[in-house]
């Protein structure tokens, strides 16, 4: 492959994700509206490591466990922020 067809193949794999990110967020905030209407906190360390345990589990790699980690904490606090945000004054 040439570099710019490699780059075509991240570009599209760039739109998948942003769909993805959105998807999964639209989905946290239906959470969090349920949270809400039964007065549960919106963090829930248990529920968070065992989605980055799962997510080790099933890393073929290159990334690393630590890497895989590092970036489903960043996609789990904005998807937390967003739903403390439409939830206005939830926990």
């Amino acid at each position: 492959m040439t570099i710019d067809e490699i780059r075509l193949r991240i570009n599209q794999l760039d739109e998948q994700l942003l769909q993805i990110f959105n998807e999964r967020a639209a989905l946290a905030l239906e959470i969090g509206a349920i949270k809400k209407q039964l007065n549960i906190p919106i963090y829930d360390p248990k529920r968070e490591k065992l989605i980055f345990e799962r997510m080790q589990q099933n890393n073929p790699g290159p990334l690393d466990n630590g890497a895989i980690v590092r970036m489903f904490e960043r996609v789990i606090d904005e998807s937390r922020r967003l739903e403390r945000i439409r939830t206005k004054g939830s926990r």
